[in-house]
């Protein structure tokens, strides 16, 4: 090992660095249809909505829609994108009041909108909770999931 290396220094937010209301926007990212197929083969879902186009022209939504948990990993990737968790997050504690709201179909580019609702320590003094509220938005401005998330995140070293 390489006692001359920098130490790391992680870029993310300590529990301490989030404020009630704070809101946070990721970068966009375009679902494709190659996206959806390739979820289908990791995941094993290959029901109608998502994988059979003659199905779905008899559908509303009238072509494949996206799983509703690929975009819910994709929403998660984006908010990594962000740094946000780099370093400093110690776990995914829960999802809550997750729904969709929107079909999320080939071409749609979302972004996810993270409003910090809540703080709270823990017995232990080097971690602390923190509640977001999610928003993940199409390009058209419209919501299409919601959901809250919960994660323990490190405090900030004394």
């Amino acid at each position: 090992m390489n006692s001359s290396a920098p130490a790391y220094e992680p870029r993310g937010k300590y529990f301490e660095d989030f404020e009630i209301g704070a809101t946070f926007v990721s970068p966009r990212r375009t679902i494709t249809q190659t996206d959806i197929i390739n979820f289908a083969c990791l995941s094993g879902d290959f029901n109608p909505p998502h994988v059979d186009f003659e199905y779905c022209r008899e559908q509303p939504y009238g072509e494949p829609i996206a799983h509703g948990p690929l975009i819910f990993a994709i929403a998660a990737g984006l908010l990594v994108q962000m740094g946000l968790n780099d370093g400093t997050i110690i776990a995914m504690l829960g999802v809550d009041k997750w729904r969709v709201h929107a079909p999320v179909k080939h071409g749609d580019t979302i972004h996810v909108v993270a409003k910090v609702k809540e703080k709270k320590t823990t017995s232990k003094p080097h971690q602390g909770i923190v509640t977001f509220v999610r928003e993940v938005v199409n390009q058209r401005g419209e919501v299409v999931h919601t959901l809250e998330a919960t994660s323990m995140y490190k405090r900030r070293p004394a």
